[in-house]
């Protein structure tokens, strides 16, 4: 598909953006009612799992997700993680044990394991180069305003309904997002039919060693988000607030608002300026929810938080595209979300070895989660060097 000289608002674009949105939702909608559920099933010392088992599968699935991109389109690929999302979303009232529960966490992360990394490669097909930052920052607001609906509206369905229709909702917003992806054009032009040889992966498969500096910094930065999605519903309930996904809207709000400029500022300045600033800004918004002592001190801290991550997602994304091989731009993709998935899954484990219901050990998992986001910093500013060509 050819990309258009001057815009990145094509319908296409506005359809991979919609069925984004509709997915983030679906599977983000029953992150803060988990824990809850978890312990009244009697498994309140595994709630470091409901993140990590997501994100295991997730980070294991990718190098074949990147390969089936490359090869048989990125349509496909995409659907597959909506699909799995919609068909969990039928299993949860049906598997009511703690077993049969972590369970279907495993086979749910599938679904981010395929879908974001189809996506991000559609995205880079459809727009022009000097675009990408812009683009990855205007798709990254559909998707993070899933996120951040997706909670809210979570939380408002389980306290006036129940849980198993919490369920059925996420199984909705999943279907529509399949009936989107049912009427894109592909934008891979050499594809080739699915076979099971496809499936085979080799080591070669499975990173692209050019886009490592990304990758890094991806990982170190979003360990505190597994930290997040595990405590900070007990943290928010601890100082105060009722709704469990108000911290999720919040700090989704404000990386929207900085997502219209950011991109487009990576584009600009470079990838690595924008990346440096928000890596300062993401440690202190840390520092600052583990010394939180009111639900407006949480808050405030969850805003600063959101514009930092805002900075930083579209910049990483683009930044991954920049380095990465043309005829691998899925398993740079791949590559880059296995250390998303990576950190979040390693920060969701700490989170529950550290906390186990014991309310004052949050603060002290995002004082570690400051350091860790530090050592991104001190990377980029004393490590890494550009690559020289010509």
């Amino acid at each position: 598909m050819e990309k258009p000289a001057n815009t990145i608002y094509t319908l296409q674009f506005g359809l991979v953006c919609l069925s984004s949105f509709l997915f983030s939702a679906s599977f983000n909608m029953l992150i803060p009612e988990l824990p809850a559920y978890l312990s009244a099933m009697g498994g309140a010392s595994y709630k470091g799992l409901i993140i990590a088992l997501f994100t295991l599968t997730a980070g294991f699935s990718r190098p074949f997700s990147g390969k089936l991109t490359d090869t048989i389109g990125r349509v496909p690929v995409m659907a597959v993680g909506s699909v799995v999302c919609f068909i969990c979303g039928f299993l949860y009232p049906v598997l009511t044990t703690v077993a049969g529960f972590l369970f279907l966490r495993l086979i749910h992360g599938f679904s981010t394991g395929f879908k974001p990394t189809a996506t991000a490669a559609y995205v880079a097909d459809l727009v022009p180069e000097n675009r990408w930052g812009e683009a990855m920052g205007v798709h990254g607001i559909c998707f993070s305003t899933g996120l951040a609906i997706g909670p809210a509206i979570g939380s408002l369905i389980t306290n006036h309904f129940s849980i198993d229709i919490l369920f059925y909702c996420s199984s909705a917003f999943a279907l529509m997002s399949i009936v989107i992806l049912w009427n894109m054009k592909e934008t891979l032009k050499e594809k080739q039919k699915l076979s099971l040889s496809l499936f085979k992966i080799k080591r070669s498969d499975i990173i692209e060693w050019r886009v490592i500096p990304a990758a890094l910094i991806t990982l170190l930065s979003y360990i505190s988000y597994g930290v997040i999605l595990t405590v900070i519903g007990d943290w928010g309930s601890f100082l105060g607030t009722a709704n469990k996904g108000l911290f999720f809207m919040v700090f989704t709000l404000t990386s929207l608002l900085i997502r219209f400029v950011a991109g487009k500022a990576s584009d600009t300045y470079g990838r690595v300026l924008i990346m440096k600033i928000s890596l300062a800004l993401l440690s202190v918004s840390l520092l600052w929810i583990g010394l939180a002592t009111s639900v407006f001190s949480l808050m405030a801290a969850s805003a600063l938080y959101g514009v930092a991550t805002g900075m930083l997602s579209p910049s990483a994304n683009a930044w991954t595209i920049d380095l990465s091989d043309p005829k691998h731009r899925g398993k740079a993709m791949a590559t880059m979300y296995i250390a998303l998935e990576a950190g979040i899954g390693f920060g969701a484990l700490l989170a529950g070895w550290i906390f186990i219901d014991d309310i004052r050990t949050i603060p002290y998992t995002f004082f570690l989660c400051t350091g860790v986001t530090l050592l991104a910093l001190v990377y980029l500013q004393f490590i890494w060097k550009p690559v020289k060509t010509g």
